[in-house]
């Protein structure tokens, strides 16, 4: 029978809603039966395309007996992650603090008035790994709710005071330096895998803030050797099993050293900024291979994450069948059936062998030298590639009739701003109108589905369904984020409104009046155990830095000093934790970057139709320039940046300024490029 999740649209809470459990959705109801009944509360949080949450559904919560235990003694609710970001937040630092680690699923034991006692993520069915099975835990935790009940109360009570005090990171803040740099490349090249790329041991999630950090150092101060680690780190991720080497896009993560292993799911937020990264990387290097890497992979989300409306979907699932990978791995004789005559070459490259490389199975990957390959087939290097391209179509064909994962299809207004960027930054530099035209689609959607009449914006929408949920600070941030990258791509001056209607918002509904910074909730939110500020990076930007990144570009388009000050501080308060922890405040390095990088405005006056306009901003592309904003178009203008800079003789001008000094205007992009470097 039916659970109260019937009426959910997260894919995750769907998956559950025929267990006998008699699961509920966080809200109202379910806190007041559990304040009612006087139970403690059972929370479960996972998301879709968690393999450890379906095996814990399946040995567990598909179990009468077990559910049973825990519908007698609890109120149960079911969370999506993704949906709710703040629950996850909150009861994870919880779960980590009591047990010293976390991860998903997650279990959680709380009061009824919603503070944890007692967590910890995955339990088996019977006792297995040193620990108890979920059914004794039931039990034993059913008992002491009973009979040690002010012991429960007692150690909630003073958790929940601990995680409150711990989410407010010192507001302290010094002047930011240069030596900051030195002792953040200095860690973060100790940590650094010479022989495989990445950053520490397995498993190996893909360091895209780090590297975006490192493209930025080499280009401010000529630091070789941080190329050097960006460079090997994306062509060892790009040649691994984590990258699909048929569908292009990436998986959340490797299991091992190699990056050959992947856990198989794929996250729209990692192929967001991958892609992004491996952009940078492009405009930095030229390397044709970056190219391929980022238009394979937004070909792959145009393909197989977007709805029609010009939303992007959450992610696929890692299992199909109910086994892990499965859709992704192949037989020796199977590519031998498929290819014939053209099996040989393909298996050589992308290392499929008669016993496989995984349990059994070949994870398609690249390891020997292309040229070397080429020469031991006697072929061109052009005509090989040509080979491989049409036996990987074949392939992808073959592999499209399978069972596919699952697909997480609910669009969520932050993930969707980390794509958007990705989109709108590809379509300028690589000269790809489609994807300009996809980055515009997405904008749309958003502006019609998430945002209210008031400004305010929605987290989470799913076809079919109204948009719902209070969104967070990560959705304000990042869709800020995006937009910036969309108008500096088409120069349509209702992105650059929305980005400040987006700032004001946060300043507003999300600042940290008392000790800087912005909470991760509105000021209107629902009331939880505390209000979470969570600074660092994780699988995804810090909310916060990104807002700080926002409000410094913003600042330069505006002339608002305000904006400016605000996050410079916000970023100040961060230096010691930036200089000691580096690979985990990345983001936050990229804007003390931008602070101290002596950042650019560029104002192009002239029609954007005319060829002497784009020529101009084209040039300003040309390469990298991470620290740089860009406005464009005539002098009747809603942009500041763009008022009172007119053309020169009926010709475009380009007017170029740094720390509120200014060149010359020029109409020639050689001499704009000249000003530039």
């Amino acid at each position: 029978m039916p659970n109260h999740l019937t009426n959910e649209t997260s894919p995750y809470l769907l998956q559950h809603v025929n267990n006998p459990v008699d699961w509920y959705p966080w809200g109202e109801e379910a806190l007041a039966l559990a304040y009612e009944l006087d139970k403690p509360i059972l929370l479960s949080i996972g998301y879709a395309a968690c393999h450890w949450c379906h095996v814990m559904a399946h040995e567990s919560f598909e179990d009468e007996e077990t559910a049973g235990l825990m519908n007698q003694s609890f109120v149960n609710i079911k969370v999506d992650r993704e949906e709710r970001p703040d629950l996850d937040s909150i009861y994870m630092s919880a779960v980590q603090s009591l047990t010293g680690q976390g991860g998903w699923p997650m279990t959680v034991f709380l009061t009824p008035q919603g503070k944890p006692f007692y967590g910890g993520t995955y339990f088996p069915p019977v006792p297995r790994y040193g620990m108890p099975s979920f059914q004794q835990l039931l039990t034993s935790i059913a008992d002491t709710w009973q009979v040690r009940r002010q012991d429960i109360e007692d150690s909630a009570g003073k958790i929940a005071l601990h995680l409150s005090q711990s989410a407010l990171p010192a507001s302290e803040s010094s002047p930011l330096q240069e030596s900051l740099f030195d002792r953040a490349i200095d860690d973060i090249r100790s940590k650094f895998d010479a022989q495989e790329g990445g950053f520490g041991q397995a498993p190996k999630f893909p360091p895209s803030m780090t590297l975006e950090f490192l493209l930025r150092m080499h280009l401010a101060r000529g630091d070789r050797s941080a190329l050097d680690m960006a460079e090997f780190t994306l062509i060892k991720m790009a040649h691994g099993g984590m990258y699909d080497q048929l569908g292009g896009g990436f998986a959340r993560y490797a299991t091992d050293d190699k990056w050959l292993i992947p856990h198989f799911e794929k996250m729209l937020y990692d192929n967001a900024l991958l892609s992004r990264v491996y952009l940078h990387a492009y405009q930095v290097t030229g390397n044709p291979l970056y190219r391929r890497i980022v238009e394979e992979t937004l070909d792959f989300v145009v393909r197989e994450l977007r709805h029609e409306a010009g939303g992007f979907y959450s992610s696929f699932d890692a299992d199909s069948e109910g086994e892990e990978g499965k859709f992704y791995v192949w037989h020796s004789a199977e590519v031998r059936q498929l290819l014939g005559a053209d099996a040989d070459l393909f298996m050589h490259y992308y290392d499929v062998t008669e016993n496989g490389n995984w349990e059994g199975h070949s994870i398609l990957n690249v390891k020997a030298d292309p040229q070397e390959v080429a020469v031991k087939f006697g072929l061109e290097p052009e005509e090989m590639d040509l080979g491989l391209q049409a036996a990987r179509q074949k392939l992808y064909e073959a592999r499209a009739q399978r069972v596919w994962p699952g697909l997480d299809d609910k669009v969520l207004t932050a993930w969707n701003g980390l794509m958007l960027a990705s989109f709108a930054e590809a379509g300028r530099i690589l000269q790809r109108p489609d994807y300009t035209q996809i980055a515009k689609e997405n904008a749309q959607f958003l502006y019609a589905q998430m945002r209210q009449t008031d400004g305010r914006l929605l987290r989470t929408w799913k076809a079919g369904f109204d948009a719902k949920y209070n969104a967070y600070l990560e959705d304000y941030a990042y869709l800020a984020d995006g937009l910036l990258a969309l108008y500096q791509t088409t120069f349509e001056t209702r992105w650059f409104l929305w980005v400040q209607e987006l700032a004001e918002q946060m300043l507003t509904r999300f600042g940290d009046k008392s000790n800087g910074g912005f909470f991760d909730t509105s000021s209107d939110h629902e009331s939880l155990i505390y209000r979470p500020k969570d600074v660092q990076d994780n699988a995804t930007p810090s909310a916060n830095a990104m807002a700080a990144h926002v409000l410094l570009k913003l600042s330069m388009l505006t002339g608002n000093g305000d904006q400016w000050d605000i996050a410079q501080r916000t970023v100040s308060a961060l230096a010691d934790l930036m200089a000691r922890f580096p690979t985990g405040f990345s983001h936050w390095l990229c804007a003390a970057a931008f602070i101290l990088g002596e950042p650019q405005e560029v104002a192009i006056a002239g029609d954007l139709d005319d060829p002497a306009t784009q020529r101009l901003i084209n040039a300003v592309y040309a390469r990298y320039r991470p620290n740089l904003v860009i406005a464009a178009g005539d002098k009747v203008s809603e942009i500041p940046l763009l008022v009172d800079r007119p053309m020169l003789d009926g010709e475009s001008a380009a007017y170029v300024c740094r720390r509120f000094v200014c060149h010359t205007p020029v109409t020639d992009s050689e001499a704009l490029v000249q000003q530039l470097n």
